[in-house]
């Protein structure tokens, strides 16, 4: 049971006060800070602080001791890899369009680009590993995304309320099939739009969305979500897939799980985010990294509806958890009301990582060593360890979030 030192990715999207102002360190921060890796990642392995401060490699401590730190069946399972990442995620600006591959997916692709010797770090790399890369995401403020095909129906009457001659025969298309085959059919049509066509087509777009908005028309959340990324990718061909995507907007506790084929984008909010340890990322537009079209079409999942929003099962009188199929990770929050001190027992469920994102804790392992965790601080609990109790240190309100490899991964 150790104190974990954490990496900040300092991407060009992310927010310069809110991963400081977790960590109680001085905002604005000189420049974006957009995740907080908390894990054993090669790219940013996490460190492992002991009580004379020394630290640690996770990365390394998981390698040289694979089944104490991580149990004899999530070791077998995952080859001896730390099979989850958690991240606190602060996003100012909109990330990119994207999908991640199934197992099997990503396992061919890697294959495939291992046989053609494009270097594993290359920019055009599609599958640095053969590992899927399923995740979740579940809201520390209010948070707005866009993640899955809309009913299509739906769909159509965005389209309409909207309608410019432009884009008249492209509801039509819709209309004519609206089913997972004709969304499938639409997106790849504007996917892959000629830049002339989709330089013609935009504008009247963006126009038509300004008029609705003006009008306070039923999809005017939409529509602004549309002039956003209108206005910051003017020449990018996500702008219109985004129309066909649902718009979220969770509130504090709320998650959605995102499995392989999901094409989404995380708009604008902060959030705990748990996913399989890859690096696997298929991406369509609204970003100016590498972006791979055909190979997204052979991943990207064309179900269609309402993208369900978990609140977390309750699992005890201060736990709620969120399901998932994911065999890589599980994700569980605890809340304590203000003056509330109720102890809490976790049991040694394999590898674990404990993250409080409000107040503070004290963490009590079974000899009695003891840990304070303080807001915007995690502590990584190695599968060896036996079972600890946390419990709230001051009469304000408390949060701890619980990571874990998938059931039965212990």
């Amino acid at each position: 049971m150790e104190l974990l030192r954490n990496a900040v990715r300092p991407y060009a999207w992310g927010s310069r006060t809110a991963i400081p102002q977790l960590q109680g360190r001085p905002v604005p921060a000189p420049h974006p800070e957009a995740e907080l890796w908390m894990g054993a990642h090669p790219g940013d392995p996490s460190h492992v602080i002991g009580p004379d401060g020394t630290e640690r490699n996770l990365l390394a401590l998981v390698e040289a001791d694979p089944v104490g730190q991580l149990g004899q069946r999530c070791a077998a399972r995952w080859g001896g890899r730390l099979p989850f990442l958690l991240k606190i995620l602060a996003a100012e600006e909109p990330l990119s369009m994207q999908a991640h591959p199934s197992a099997a997916q990503a396992a061919e692709g890697y294959a495939r680009e291992e046989k053609l010797g494009i270097p594993r770090d290359a920019a055009d790399r599609n599958y640095p590993d053969p590992t899927a890369k399923p995740e979740l995401v579940c809201a520390l403020t209010e948070f707005h995304a866009l993640a899955g095909f809309r009913d299509p129906h739906r769909t159509i009457k965005l389209l309409k309320a909207i309608e410019t001659p432009g884009l008249a025969k492209y509801t039509a298309l819709l209309e004519a099939q609206p089913d997972p085959s004709g969304l499938r059919a639409l997106f790849t049509t504007w996917i892959t739009l000629p830049q002339p066509a989709f330089d013609e087509l935009l504008p009247e777009v963006l126009d038509a969305c300004v008029r609705h908005v003006a009008d306070h028309g039923e999809f005017t959340v939409e529509c602004r979500t549309i002039l956003g990324l209108g206005e910051t990718h003017p020449r990018d061909a996500g702008v219109l897939a985004a129309l066909l995507l649902n718009r979220l907007t969770l509130r504090a506790g709320e998650a959605i799980y995102l499995p392989a084929g999901n094409l989404h984008l995380y708009l604008h909010g902060i959030a705990v985010e748990i996913l399989a340890n890859s690096d696997n990322i298929l991406r369509c537009g609204l970003t100016p990294k590498h972006v791979d079209v055909p190979e997204l079409l052979r991943v990207v999942d064309f179900s269609c509806g309402e993208m369900p929003v978990q609140h977390g099962e309750s699992a005890g009188r201060r736990m709620a958890v969120y399901h998932t199929d994911a065999p890589e990770f599980e994700l569980s929050r605890m809340d304590w009301a203000p003056d509330e001190r109720t102890e809490v027992v976790l049991d040694s469920a394999g590898p674990q990582i404990l993250l409080c994102t409000v107040g503070d804790l004290l963490v009590v392992a079974a000899d009695g060593a003891q840990v304070e965790l303080r807001q915007g601080q995690s502590v990584w609990l190695p599968a060896a360890d036996p079972a600890v109790r946390v419990r709230p240190l001051s009469g304000v309100r408390t949060q701890l979030f619980r990571a874990t490899a998938g059931a039965g991964e212990g």
